[in-house]
């Protein structure tokens, strides 16, 4: 009796073997269902990309806002009656200039002589 319990304790076990562990099994079906999560997330930030794209290629067929928008910021144009003005980032390592007369130490305009009542 006790030889027929082992046995078919060993056909159990044979029989969940590739429920658990096999090619379909449930092992496996968790982790493509993880695949499967993560390319869902990935092919909806593509799209979200794409309808992007898809707006500004119907942006710069359609109207010369953004053709111009392009033209300003990527190529400096500037249109024909315009003035190009630069101003330059301050490097780092410069220390600012010393506050000109009339003015507070955070930029502000104040009056060089308080006014008499």
């Amino acid at each position: 009796m006790r030889w027929l319990a082992v046995v078919l304790l060993v056909v159990i076990v044979l029989l969940q073997h590739p429920l658990w562990l096999g090619k379909g099994g449930w092992l496996r079906v968790w982790d493509v269902d993880r695949q499967l999560q993560q390319q869902k997330q990935t092919n909806q930030q593509l799209e979200m990309r794409n309808a992007g794209f898809d707006a500004e290629v119907r942006d710069l067929k359609q109207g010369y806002d953004a053709i111009e928008e392009r033209a300003r910021f990527e190529l400096g144009m500037v249109k024909q009656d315009e003035v190009f003005v630069q101003i330059p980032d301050r490097p780092a390592g410069d220390k600012p200039a010393a506050p000109l007369a009339g003015s507070s130490a955070n930029g502000a305009r104040v009056p060089a002589r308080p006014a008499k009542p």
